[in-house]
């Protein structure tokens, strides 16, 4: 099976970090969103009823999102790297897409020739001096079932689409066609490995080659 359109979850796939919950540890909350963060990757808790909830209580500055982005790329999973290399000079399209906070997410989007326009994450909001004012409540990526619009918006026919993620919410990718790989080197997640149309368990990413060219 071949697929023109490639999508990869950020956390837990391509980094080994979550990374609301590294934020949440940085100002002494890390067990409880920890907790929170797993209810929603198991499917346990939609996500809408804890995105709000767990930057309401973090409110990452603009600092945090800085050091979030480095942490990003120090914790980058095995073979990302390859991957996205054999992706590209096969002429594949690859996308990002992402619960997570998109300004954090840039730097290592663009460590792997990935343009922006091509990352799909939630948009963080700053105050003029640089501390947290919300993030984007428009963005489907917050809710239950977004990752699934996105993949409607990037392209009309998502059965060319491939998507690699480790949570729960990678799996709403199927109820428009994307075939879903589940990416256990980092996260093993029942629901996902029960669902997902393939699974792998290595720990680098090179092992979702294999079924996506």
């Amino acid at each position: 099976m071949s697929f023109e359109i490639i999508c990869f979850d950020c956390d837990s796939t391509l980094s080994r970090i979550e990374g609301i919950d590294e934020c949440a540890k940085a100002v002494g909350l890390g067990e409880e969103m920890a907790k929170l963060t797993n209810a929603a990757m198991n499917g346990e808790l939609a996500l809408e009823a804890v995105y709000q909830k767990r930057l309401d209580l973090i409110r990452p500055n603009k600092q945090a999102i800085d050091s979030l982005a480095d942490l990003y790329i120090s914790e980058m999973v095995e073979g990302v790297s390859e991957v996205f290399k054999t992706l590209q000079d096969n002429g594949k399209q690859i996308h990002i897409i992402s619960g997570g906070l998109r300004q954090a997410i840039l730097p290592l989007a663009a460590l792997l020739n990935i343009p922006e326009n091509q990352v799909h994450a939630v948009d963080v909001l700053f105050n003029a001096d640089g501390s947290y004012q919300d993030f984007n409540q428009d963005s489907p990526l917050a809710r239950t079932g977004g990752k699934a619009e996105i993949c409607k918006q990037i392209s009309s026919h998502p059965e060319n689409m491939a998507l690699i993620g480790d949570g729960k919410t990678d799996l709403e990718a199927q109820q428009v066609g994307v075939k879903v790989i589940g990416f256990g080197g980092v996260a093993r997640r029942d629901i996902v490995e029960q669902q997902a149309d393939f699974y792998v368990t290595d720990s680098s990413l090179t092992a979702v080659l294999k079924h996506l060219l």
